[in-house]
């Protein structure tokens, strides 16, 4: 009898999975609408695809280093392989130049390039498919006007099953459906503006939310902080007060902070300088001041893991002393002997939440690789962190971060050697 169920178990998992090929792929998908006529594009809507597509920070991916705008190439890693940024031109062989408008769209909203084929989410599609049709109009339009290069698109690198058009389909059976954006009728104009933009084509939740064992990023704890496993960094939740909530921050603050990358209590470092250099600072004011007005408004709560918080310091006395004597002769300079800043630039230590983060992963990347805000128009010329990496052993690392998360109050747990070990490793 123990056999016979668990055939019939296989049986109907193999029936299921079957069915999530040939069907369920399609969950929610319209029929691509037929081509009409040629599409031409309005002045307006080239400088509304532009500006649209600096909110989406479309360049950060499909740009290689040193290569042509848009031009794609650039590999995106992912824990199951890396993945390459496609070329947007209008290039007709290698870009987007045989693209219909409805094609480019049925990409954002449904994830299908424009054979049929399933994108991989790499390419954020779960978060772009509540961008509105005239949006993604304007965005295509914007790219035909770009000019055309010719540069074949790169393959996967994609381990098995995972390269496979099979496993897609699993995957968005089980983890996405397409959907539109619904403004919330509590609320006004403005801040269902700030949720369209945060949680569409600025794609935030891309980073600020934690993925599982799929790469599928968990909806039930939307903006609640995620490790980003192939670069090494975190990206803190959005609604965690002790991590990056911004529910005590002024409407002020958080525009300063996308704008020009610092602020009062904060600064954007490593990814999230990024995004502020090529994304949020060219935003309008009225855009800036909706998205601060939804992330002001996020559900607070503790962050995973922080009943678990040490309410005295994990500090073992001999790494704290060996940490204090390199904070001295390494740090004290710019920080300050009690980690409250220098003259006019470095961020203070002592009560900064970046430094007491559960997990240890920023500041390791910090000390390694150095610590740049971003250069903006409202900071033009940021001050900057050396790195670390030829200076410090992983030893020593641990040592220092050891002592700055058990001094001058904060109550944060030791950085391991292997802690130091696992992101010098990485990319």
């Amino acid at each position: 009898m123990t056999l016979r169920r668990l055939l019939a178990g296989l049986l109907l998992l193999a029936a299921l999975t079957v069915a999530a090929v040939i069907g369920l792929n399609r969950r929610g998908e319209a029929p691509l609408p037929a081509q009409a006529g040629v599409f031409t594009a309005t002045p307006e809507q080239l400088q509304r695809g532009a500006y649209l597509a600096l909110a989406g920070n479309c360049m950060g991916c499909h740009t290689a280093r040193g290569g042509p705008p848009y031009a794609g190439g650039l590999p995106i890693e992912t824990p199951f392989g890396s993945v390459h940024a496609s070329n947007l031109t209008p290039d007709e062989a290698t870009g987007i130049g045989g693209w219909s408008a409805a094609e480019f769209w049925r990409a954002m909203h449904n994830g299908r390039s424009k054979d049929g084929q399933l994108l991989y989410p790499a390419f954020p599609y779960p978060s772009f498919t509540l961008v509105t049709r005239e949006d993604s109009d304007a965005i295509y339009a914007y790219l035909r006007s770009l000019p055309p290069v010719s540069q074949a698109n790169r393959p996967e690198a994609l381990r098995f099953p995972y390269n496979t058009q099979a496993a897609l389909a699993v995957w968005r059976a089980l983890f996405f459906e397409p959907a539109e954006f619904r403004a919330e009728a509590t609320r006004d104009a403005a801040w269902n503006r700030g949720a369209y933009l945060v949680r569409g084509l600025a794609h935030c939740s891309a980073c600020h939310s934690a993925r599982n064992a799929f790469g599928a990023t968990d909806t039930a704890l939307e903006f609640g902080g995620g490790l980003m496993p192939s670069s090494h960094w975190y990206a803190p939740a959005l609604t965690a007060a002790d991590e990056a909530g911004l529910a005590q921050w002024s409407s002020a603050e958080v525009v300063r902070l996308l704008r020009t990358g610092v602020a009062e209590a904060g600064s954007t470092l490593g990814p999230m300088a990024e995004v502020v250099f090529r994304s949020t600072q060219y935003l309008s004011e009225a855009d800036l001041q909706a998205m601060a007005g939804f992330l002001r408004t996020l559900p607070q709560e503790p962050a995973p893991g922080a009943a678990q918080r040490p309410r005295e310091p994990l500090v073992p006395a001999p790494a704290s002393a060996r940490g204090a004597a390199i904070y001295t002769e390494h740090c004290a300079q710019c920080h300050g002997d009690q980690g409250k800043g220098g003259l006019g630039a470095p961020r203070a230590l002592a009560g900064n939440r970046a430094v007491t983060l559960d997990t240890p992963a920023n500041l390791i990347r910090v000390l390694l690789l150095g610590g740049y805000v971003p250069a903006t128009a409202g900071n033009p010329r940021p001050h900057g962190m050396p790195p670390f990496v030829q200076t410090l052993s992983d030893e020593e690392i641990a040592a220092v971060l050891t002592y700055l998360r058990g001094a001058w109050g904060h109550q944060a747990a030791p950085v391991s050697t292997l802690d130091v070990l696992q992101s010098r490793q990485g990319p």
